[in-house]
């Protein structure tokens, strides 16, 4: 469908609300992972950064946030800057794909959720690559559908852009064109069990997924040694990991609800069972314009599920991320079937605006829950490392916890130790004097150095602050010993 000036204008303005809610949180202070980027590749010369393999190198974002760093300086806003756009491209992205299989009003609506979605301005405030991820896949699942409609091989070349820019940017992005080339292998075979195939559905994805998948293999060649063993050695930390819930599908259903709703307990698991069942009304909705869509959003969920416990990796709601535009698209296409029905039963006067009015009743019930981002910084490291200084006396040794300490001493310059082992603990609690230990990611470091959890209990150790993250786990806990 071609978009209209009046759809051009609703987007944009859209998009303008979407910049406004996501500004406010990039001068927030930067959490961890996006002070590992910065210390372990952003910093990096530009060869260097592709020259060994690392699940925490988001390739083609960290190329894009080492440019902007070197254009605008190290400020949290320059590095989040490619997030930023990426997520603003993705919204525009989401809404030009739903426009081609929904029709105008619920691609509007579904651009209008992504700019409202707590998770979005997240993942769009956040200097990783998981906005670029969306973004890609996105454009490669209009790619993949417009050029199976078409045939137009400038489809399935951008299709193969689309295909290797959403890899580079992190290797979990394969899985959406695996679950994209099942679907077309699936599709030949039906077409040729009824003597319906045409050459074009053969030749064109084959086209797109070759040029891909050689783009692809010659971005990654300079880090296959290291690639082959980060992959192979995945299985065995996640086998260490005291949170072994991280690899149970449903733990990562219920925090993702858990997080964007704010609430524990059985909320999350009725909207949960809400969302689902409106989901599943949205690929009803679609299942003559587009069939190939509903298989294609859930095909991926399940596949990524299975390929990750497959190689016993943690199974990080993050990882879900890209699904997120579907899932929206899918539920407001369900709400509009809803509404639909419903609409037969009244008057027309009082049919016609339903679909509309239900859009904007979703944006009410997203918007306060978008207001969380601005309630506290992702991880407050900066505070921490700012309160322990300011109260620290004379002769207080101060200790942080695990990949932390390199964190406090690499990145703010501090003196403090770190404590790796339960032993480097026992040692340093023997020792006299004022003692405060930094702990990030308490839900974690409390059950994996559990005498620092029992000593907190005992009233051995006190909780000096504890500052507040939006970050799953994310709060810091400053514990003190005179």
């Amino acid at each position: 469908m071609t978009p209209t000036r009046a759809d051009r204008l609703a987007l944009g303005a859209i998009l303008l609300l979407a910049l406004a809610l996501r500004l406010p949180v990039m001068t927030g202070p930067l959490w961890f992972d996006e002070i590992v980027t910065v210390q372990t590749h952003l910093k990096s010369g530009w060869g260097e950064m592709l020259s060994s393999y690392s699940m925490n190198h988001h390739y083609l974002h960290n190329l894009a946030a080492k440019l902007s760093m070197s254009l605008f300086g190290e400020a949290p806003w320059a590095i989040r800057l490619p997030a930023l756009i990426f997520g603003l491209l993705g919204i525009w992205a989401m809404w030009r794909l739903a426009l081609d299989l929904g029709g105008r009003l619920p691609a509007l609506g579904t651009a209008l959720l992504m700019a409202l979605f707590y998770h979005h301005i997240w993942f769009s405030t956040n200097a990783r690559g998981y906005t670029g991820l969306a973004l890609f896949s996105t454009l490669g699942v209009f790619y993949f559908l417009r050029g199976l409609r078409s045939g137009r091989r400038a489809d399935w070349l951008w299709f193969a852009a689309c295909l290797a820019a959403t890899i580079f940017t992190h290797l979990t992005g394969a899985f959406l064109y695996v679950t994209l080339g099942l679907l077309w292998l699936t599709l030949i075979a039906a077409h040729a069990r009824t003597g319906t195939l045409e050459r074009a559905t053969v030749t064109g994805p084959f086209l797109g997924f070759l040029l891909g998948g050689l783009v692809t293999l010659s971005l990654y060649a300079p880090v296959v040694p290291s690639l082959l063993a980060e992959v192979s050695g995945v299985a065995k930390t996640s086998a260490g990991d005291p949170m072994q819930e991280y690899q149970n599908p449903l733990w990562t259903i219920y925090e993702g609800l858990r997080t964007g709703l704010g609430h524990a307990g059985p909320v999350p698991l009725l909207v949960g069972a809400l969302a689902a069942t409106l989901v599943l009304c949205g690929a009803l909705a679609l299942r003559r314009r587009a069939p190939l869509f509903a298989p294609i959003a859930v095909g991926h969920i399940l596949l990524t599920i299975v390929l990750l416990l497959a190689v016993g990796m943690r199974i990080w709601p993050r990882f879900f991320f890209t699904d997120i535009p579907f899932l929206l698209f899918l539920l407001v296409m369900g709400v509009g079937l809803v509404c639909g029905r419903i609409a037969t039963l009244l008057p027309a006067r009082l049919g016609a605006p339903l679909f509309p009015l239900a859009i904007l009743v979703m944006a009410a019930i997203l918007a306060p829950l978008a207001a969380r981002n601005y309630s506290a910084p992702k991880q407050d490291l900066a505070g921490a490392y700012g309160a322990v200084e300011l109260a620290r006396v004379p002769g207080e040794r101060v200790f942080a916890i695990s990949y932390s300490g390199e964190i406090f001493t690499g990145y703010f310059g501090a003196d403090w130790g770190t404590i790796w082992t339960e032993e480097d603990y026992r040692t340093a609690a023997t020792e006299p004097g004022p003692l405060t230990v930094v702990v990030t990611f308490p839900a974690r470091n409390l059950r994996e150095y559990p005498a620092i959890a029992a000593d907190l209990e005992a009233g051995r150790l006190t909780e000096r602050a504890a500052l507040s993250g939006t970050l799953g786990d994310g709060h810091v806990l400053i514990l003190h010993r005179d």
